[in-house]
C-alpha cells in the first residue's frame, strides 16, 4: 500500500457544496485501504449501484467520528482471485469479516480530504450508507445532526 502519497500536501477541503456523498462506517484495516485509494462494497450493496461522487468515512475507531472524504474516480467490479485491485489480503481484511461475498464493486479514490471539523459520534453511530452533500458534512457537528439532513 503507497501511504506515502498522504505524507507531504494535505489536500483543501474545497470540494463542490452541492456534491453528492455516501457516507460509510470505515473498520481500520477498511480505512487504512482508503488511504490507498480504495473501497470494496460488496456488490450485493445498494450503495454500490447509486450514483454519488464522493465517498465520507464515519471512523469506528480510533475516533468514532467521520473525519474524511474523497472523490470516486471509478468503480471497479471483481471477484475473489480475478483481476482487480483487490489482492487477497484485501479480501481477508476488508470483507471477509463483514460478509461471504465473492463479488465486490471497488470505489477508486482520490486523495483523501480531511474535513475541517470531524462529525463527532453523539451515540448514533452509521449503519448502511447515507447520502447528503458536501456542504450537509460541513454544518453537521455531530451524527445526529448529520442523519437529520441525510437520506438513508
Amino acid at each position: 500500500m503507497d501511504l506515502d502519497r498522504f505524507a507531504t500536501d494535505t489536500p483543501t477541503d474545497d470540494a463542490p457544496a452541492d456534491g453528492q456523498v455516501c457516507v460509510v462506517a470505515t473498520q481500520p484495516d477498511t480505512f487504512e485501504r482508503c488511504r490507498a485509494g480504495l473501497y470494496p462494497s460488496p456488490r450485493s450493496y445498494r450503495r454500490t449501484r447509486r450514483s454519488f461522487e464522493w465517498l465520507a468515512f464515519y471512523r469506528t475507531k480510533p475516533v468514532s467520528a467521520v473525519t474524511h472524504y474523497a472523490r470516486v474516480t471509478d468503480r471497479v467490479d471483481q471477484t475473489r482471485g480475478g483481476p482487480g485491485p483487490m489482492d487477497e489480503n484485501d479480501w481477508v481484511a476488508t470483507i471477509d469479516p463483514f460478509s461471504d461475498t465473492e463479488a465486490v464493486t471497488v470505489f477508486e479514490l482520490g486523495n483523501l480530504v480531511p474535513l475541517d471539523a470531524p462529525v463527532d459520534n453523539d451515540g448514533t453511530g452509521v449503519r448502511g450508507a447515507w447520502y447528503c452533500s458536501i456542504a450537509d458534512l460541513r454544518a453537521a457537528a455531530t451524527l445526529s445532526a448529520l442523519a437529520e439532513r441525510a437520506e438513508t
